[in-house]
């Protein structure tokens, strides 16, 4: 993900996370460190053969530890095995990133996402509450380690 791709995210980043999207700058942020050797981020785009950007997805690396900040998919690829790539893709570069395991919080009413990251072999290990604002909604916080290996599938065209 480069910086002239945030304002086509953002526009997904609305319409699939409504109540809770990230701002502008929270992509700029997260980006800043996304480039160049001391890089701690990973952001993706994932892109039809004409350009259009239908996904994304964000990965914090430090200390040995992954953190999955964001992933989203363009309704219309809903069921295309799209998350599954995009997915794919964070655990290979947590792995380039040295990370043990990998963590990520993900909607208490989102059994889609769920099921997606069980797939993977991710794990739940607690919850967070209120997580979710402004509507109170609750994290279910999962947990992937690593060193038994990612249970990821294939590999797809992944423009970063």
């Amino acid at each position: 993900m480069r910086w002239w791709d945030i304002e086509t995210v953002l526009a997904l980043e609305y319409d699939l996370f409504p109540e809770d999207a990230w701002s502008p700058g929270m992509f700029w942020s997260e980006l800043a460190h996304a480039r160049g050797p001391a890089a701690t981020r990973r952001y993706v785009v994932a892109e039809t053969s004409e350009g259009r950007i239908v996904g994304y997805a964000g990965l914090a690396a430090a200390g040995g530890l992954g953190d999955v900040q964001t992933i989203g998919a363009a309704r219309d690829q809903w069921g295309t095995g799209l998350g599954s790539r995009l997915l794919t893709d964070l655990l290979q570069h947590a792995t380039a990133f040295e990370c043990e395991e990998v963590l990520l919080e993900v909607r208490v009413d989102n059994p889609r996402a769920q099921k997606l990251y069980e797939r993977f072999g991710f794990e739940p290990v607690g919850f967070r509450r209120g997580y979710y604002q402004p509507g109170n909604v609750d994290a279910l916080v999962m947990r992937l380690s690593l060193l038994e290996g990612p249970h990821g599938q294939g590999r797809t065209e992944i423009h970063g």
